[in-house]
């Protein structure tokens, strides 16, 4: 039980009471590892596996024809590989899902076809007038446009998720599936998936990999690399480790994209060459012993576990030399959609948890479920959270540019 005693800790998604800002906000202590101050919780309803029936943009010969027979095989074969834990619902979504199973390298192809769509959807939509007469035609009018765009929403959102999943295709990473015993392990351990540690550790640049080091040190403790025991760990709990894990990896991309540019162009910051970064670590060294996010995680682990392991890094001492209103630019996700994959994703891998409060406002611990982890599935699971956040924010940037294209393209 000692990794249910140190996994003990809650981690949420804070959202910004203005609708407008920003969508999701790490709340930082420290760069190694992120906690978060949840308001909310996993709120996103149980995943409906609908019928993935496949619709292709009715305006591309090329993608209909494809379409066809991708609809003709899933009838025929009657379910589809299971990919990824999230399983898509939008027309555009299942599409998406559908290529990615038969014809991943058709995949940017057809997310730019329906980038183009979206555009032109929301072009033509704006175009239109609302009605002039007051009462139910304006009423009717307004819900109509409210229901277009939260479909637009849904369909961008399944467009990043479908991108997220290719990046570990090529990377030959297969994400993990919905936690659940396996029926051929008898001692009922959910992770039975085979371990890619090292594949995850080599899509990260070497900063990058050492702050991820660090942060498994300060999860896992001495138990990094203890790959073998077993522990029952309360899954709500891990779930919010991996939700946690994959908004560090969303920041860590950030920063890290930050810092390698400006090593290549050699303008890093004053401090920032090797010899003052020497010892700028052991500074740093001398002060994480006494560090509170590293102390609030100790209890109950033998000597060398929470805090065991964390080494300053280069990297690390370039983050902490950003401003309050930098550090918190870098640690919020930019986009509503983001954060709802991040939400959907963890619930299609834990479950929707029963979150109960306390009248002395703490977490009712007494409905929580117990899993039987390895320390080495979890070390993977936490790698594939900070991988996800990673590739999340590569995604969100290309979409981003894409239809910033799309629309100028329009313009001119």
């Amino acid at each position: 039980m000692e990794a249910a005693t140190a996994i003990r800790s809650s981690f949420h998604i804070y959202r910004p009471s203005n609708s407008s800002a920003r969508s999701g906000v790490l709340i930082t202590n420290g760069p190694d590892f992120i906690p978060f101050s949840f308001k909310s919780r996993l709120s996103s309803r149980w995943i409906k596996h609908y019928p993935s029936v496949l619709h292709s943009n009715p305006g591309s010969r090329r993608f209909s024809a494809i379409g066809a027979s991708l609809s003709s095989a899933f009838e025929s074969d009657g379910s589809t590989s299971q990919i990824a834990p999230l399983r898509l619902e939008s027309p555009i979504g299942q599409f998406l899902y559908q290529i990615l199973v038969s014809h991943p390298h058709l995949v940017p192809a057809a997310v730019e076809q329906q980038l183009e769509q979206l555009q032109t959807d929301r072009d033509a939509e704006k175009k239109q007038e609302e009605p002039s007469a007051s009462g139910t035609d304006l009423v009717l009018y307004r819900r109509i446009a409210e229901v277009k765009a939260n479909e637009r929403r849904k369909a961008l959102e399944e467009i990043l998720y479908a991108l997220v999943v290719k990046k570990f295709m090529d990377a030959d990473v297969t994400l993990v599936p919905t936690l659940a015993p396996s029926s051929s392990d008898s001692s009922g351990r959910v992770d039975s998936w085979a371990s890619q540690d090292e594949k995850l550790e080599q899509l990260h640049s070497p900063e990058a990999h050492e702050m991820i080091q660090n942060h498994l040190a300060l999860i896992l403790g001495n138990r990094v690399s203890d790959a073998n025991s077993v522990a029952q760990i309360s899954k709500l709990r891990v779930g919010q480790v991996y939700a946690a894990s994959v908004m560090y990896g969303y920041f860590l991309k950030r920063v890290d994209q930050r810092f390698q540019l400006e090593k290549s162009m050699k303008v890093l910051p004053d401090g920032m060459n090797e010899e003052e970064t020497n010892i700028e670590m052991r500074s740093q060294s001398q002060s994480d012993s006494s560090n509170p996010e590293v102390s609030s995680w100790s209890g109950g682990i033998s000597p060398g576990g929470f805090g065991h392991g964390i080494k300053p890094t280069r990297l690390r001492t370039y983050v902490m030399s950003f401003d309050a209103e930098t550090l918190q630019k870098y640690a919020t996700i930019r986009s509503k959609e983001a954060v709802s994959i991040i939400e959907k994703h963890t619930e299609a891998l834990f479950g929707r948890p029963e979150i109960v409060v306390t009248p002395q406002g703490t977490i009712d611990s007494s409905k929580d479920e117990l899993v039987k982890i390895s320390f080495g599935g979890l070390k993977r699971l936490v790698l594939e959270a900070v991988t996800f956040g990673s590739f999340l924010w590569d995604v969100e940037s290309y979409v981003d540019s894409s239809q910033s294209r799309l629309r100028k393209e329009k313009i001119n």
